[in-house]
């Protein structure tokens, strides 16, 4: 990078570097990535405006930890001076009466600095889950950048593309009670219709069907409250459409319990119980989730990259990666079987959060590089307007996007995103949404639901996200729990059933890159372009930054643009 691009990408963030500050940058063993870092903690919260119009050595020095404790170092070289000075008499001469023994200097015993992490056991220290998929498909795409001209025209390649679920202009409701009552009415109906299927659930009843002469039930019912008994077991209060009926799940019985501790409100499950003698009472003997058969595998020869959560506008925002992600992309970067990859890519999904987004969160603005949420599709279009036209790009929209907040999220507004629309290689679709690419069927959802599902399971954690995708799976519904902290549209129809299962699942929102097949599907989660976050810090969510998965001919592929 030259010097007039390196002040450049400092002055558009408001930072001036003074001349030794700029030696200490481009003297950096990555100069790029260097200023990147420097560009986010130059501007957090503990430097103010004035602190940019000049940024010094020193300054650099104390961010990057090379600064030099002067008191330190004098008092360390005083120490030595003492020590290494020779006795010229052993026999010392008694001190005048009124004069004072001069004792010789020592060094001060330095305290043994005790810090939350010293008084730490080892049992406190939460074990890293290492995704052995991503580990053995894992390469850094090198530096062997090459040169040539962009396809700049219009594609002629033919795609087999087609939009299988799009709530963008199905959406509707009013907001009024009865709203809600068809919402939840075409929950319970769509997955009793999937649940019915099952052969040990064929002759399920109703609540209001049970008679004194049964001993076993067989239900398909709704969630309505969980709760556990003074003894430890769980009871699970559900309902269907005719009425109410408790059932105990024992904590003896280890393994039901296990899957009673997963149920969440307003999931819908088969449940066989034994009648007890209250009417309304049962003991559990099985929960059967919806869940999905296995799915045979589908050729494929071709390739698609997954990507969500790039955040263009914040000031983490990881720009010099993401140029190298599309410089790869455009088969310019890279070794060249790793081009070669990219030259079969006929496909980029983006699976929400494309823009850091205006008022998310408290205080966001201080956290922000482009503070304008057109300008900040502007920008997202600067970048995907130079990907190759042979390439579809599929956008669907996040929680930080310019789209209603409620889920099913409506495709991101033309009116707000003008410039992405005036890209000819751009398709639009709601969160969730559903495409089918040359016959893959990709299931899109951002993944909000996420959060819920890690409040209300104690085993369930974000890090392993692989494993909500599975469970929403199970459950056939992608935000399965209503009124917590992903906001849901009572609509007349409850679109976020999954009807169809997928080929793919791709999700995004918690930005930790995960992948595993489950029943032949390709569970995905493409991480993100955005370094830490404050709030990610606060709970101890480690991103893994600018790592990009791809399904290339079918195998899985995972690339590094760190």
């Amino acid at each position: 990078m030259s010097t007039n691009k390196i002040l450049l990408k400092f002055a558009k963030k408001g930072i001036n570097l003074s001349p030794e500050a700029y030696n200490k940058v481009i003297n950096a063993e990555n100069p790029i990535d260097f200023a990147s870092s420097l560009i986010v903690k130059l501007k957090g919260d503990k430097f103010s405006s004035k602190d940019l119009v000049s940024v010094s050595g020193q300054t650099i020095d104390e961010i990057t930890g090379n600064a030099v404790k002067t008191e330190n170092n004098d008092q360390k070289t005083l120490t030595k001076v003492v020590e290494e000075t020779p006795i010229v008499n052993e026999t010392k001469p008694e001190p005048p009466k009124e004069e004072k023994k001069v004792e010789k200097p020592t060094k001060t015993p330095q305290k043994e600095t005790v810090s939350i992490e010293n008084l730490k056991k080892d049992s406190d220290v939460k074990e890293k889950h290492i995704n052995e998929a991503i580990v053995e498909a894992t390469e850094t795409v090198k530096d062997e950048k090459i040169q040539f001209k962009r396809n700049l025209e219009k594609s002629n390649v033919e795609y087999d593309f087609k939009i299988i679920q799009d709530t963008s202009k199905k959406s509707y409701t009013s907001g009024e009670l009865e709203n809600l009552i068809s919402y939840f009415k075409s929950r319970y109906d769509k997955l009793h219709n999937i649940l019915s299927k099952r052969p040990d659930l064929r002759n399920a009843i109703k609540i209001a069907d049970i008679d004194d002469s049964q001993d076993s039930l067989t239900m398909i019912l709704m969630v309505k409250e969980i709760r556990s008994s003074k003894n430890g077991h769980k009871i699970v209060e559900f309902e269907d459409d005719t009425g109410n009926i408790s059932v105990l799940f024992s904590q003896n019985n280890e393994e039901l319990f296990a899957e009673a501790e997963k149920l969440v409100r307003d999931e819908v499950v088969g449940v066989i119980a034994n009648k007890s003698n209250d009417s309304g009472f049962a003991f559990g003997q099985q929960i059967i989730y919806p869940g999905v058969l296995r799915i045979p595998e589908k050729e494929m020869d071709f390739g698609i990259v997954f990507l969500s959560d790039v955040h263009i506008g914040s000031l983490t925002f990881l720009e010099d990666a993401f140029s190298r992600f599309i410089d790869w992309i455009n088969c310019e970067f890279g070794t060249e079987e790793q081009r070669r990859v990219a030259e079969d890519v006929k496909y980029l999904i983006i699976g929400g959060d494309i823009v850091d987004g205006i008022g998310v969160y408290p205080n966001q603005e201080k956290e922000l590089a482009i503070k304008d949420i057109t300008e900040q599709y502007n920008e997202a279009a600067r970048f995907l307007g130079n990907i190759r036209s042979d390439i579809k790009i599929i956008i669907a929209p996040g929680n930080h996007d310019a789209s209603r907040v409620a889920e099913p999220q409506p495709a991101v507004p033309e009116e707000y995103a003008k410039a992405l629309y005036e890209l000819d290689n751009v398709e639009f679709i709601s969160n969730p949404g559903v495409v089918s690419l040359d016959g893959i069927n990709v299931l899109i959802y951002h993944g909000r639901s996420f959060d819920d599902l890690v409040m209300a399971v104690k085993e369930f954690t974000h890090e392993r996200n692989d494993i909500l995708m599975e469970e929403l799976l199970q459950k056939r519904h992608l935000a399965p729990i209503y009124g917590e902290r992903t906001p849901l549209a009572s609509e007349l129809e409850d679109y976020l059933v999954i009807d169809e299962v997928p080929d793919v699942f791709h999700t995004g929102h918690v930005h930790i890159n995960t992948y595993r097949r489950f029943k032949g599907i390709h569970l995905i989660n493409s991480g993100t372009f955005q370094t830490q976050t404050e709030f990610q810090k606060i709970y101890n969510i480690e991103p893994t930054p600018a790592e990009v998965p791809v399904l290339h001919k079918g195998k899985y592929k995972h690339f590094k643009f760190l």
